[in-house]
């Protein structure tokens, strides 16, 4: 699962606006405006937050859930590499 604050950090790390991840996601802009102004966990569509995932996982931001090994504890996001940061530049 993924919040609506780890989505707009992941999208803030990729360097990409909405439209951006909108398009790379394969969905529209409107359902990732309501996805990060949701409260807490984001809800909706499964098939489209997976595609949503599946972007930022193809540009390089990986989340970490509630339950994942993190040195700082708790919820995140972080780039798994420069390589592919710039693979996607």
């Amino acid at each position: 699962m993924m919040t609506a604050a780890q989505m707009r950090a992941a999208r803030a790390l990729a360097g990409i606006d909405q439209r951006t991840l909108a398009e790379r996601a394969g969905v529209s802009l409107p359902t990732i405006q309501r996805m990060e102004a949701s409260e807490g966990v984001v809800r909706g569509v499964v098939d489209s937050l997976m595609k949503v995932i599946q972007a930022l996982d193809v540009i390089g931001v990986e989340l970490i859930g509630e339950n994942q090994a993190s040195e700082r504890g708790g919820r995140g996001v972080h780039l798994k590499s420069t390589a592919a940061q710039t693979q996607q530049g």
